[in-house]
């Protein structure tokens, strides 16, 4: 865990701090996280909507049953097993992608730091 122990103070108007509050909450971080991702080079993107939360679940669902079909055809011999792996792998891919499209910071140009501390 990262100690931080010094303290930076700057001064903003009221309509700064407001503004500051209200992009930080949009993303759920503290004020002080949401400056720390703005400093190693990252905007931080606001909290995906209750619908991105069901497309997801609604995704690894789908996953889920392949699994379970995939299970069962092993177990009794029909089933194309290379085909099958191929549609599993494509759509974990789809939901890391949508994952990385909606929740990770979008990186500001000319930073290489990441967000790793």
């Amino acid at each position: 865990m990262l100690k931080r122990s010094i303290q930076i103070i700057f001064r903003v108007n009221a309509e700064e701090q407001e503004q500051l509050k209200t992009k930080a909450k949009k993303c759920g971080l503290s004020v002080s996280a949401y400056l720390r991702f703005l400093i190693r080079g990252y905007v931080p993107r606001e909290q995906p909507s209750a619908d991105y939360t069901t497309q997801i679940r609604e995704l690894r669902a789908i996953g889920n049953n392949m699994k379970q079909i995939a299970a069962r055809a092993n177990a009794t011999g029909f089933f194309l097993k290379e085909e099958y792996d191929r549609n599993a792998k494509a759509l974990k891919a789809a939901v890391l992608d949508l994952q990385k499209a909606v929740t990770l910071p979008v990186k500001i140009h000319g930073n290489d730091e990441d967000m790793g501390g």
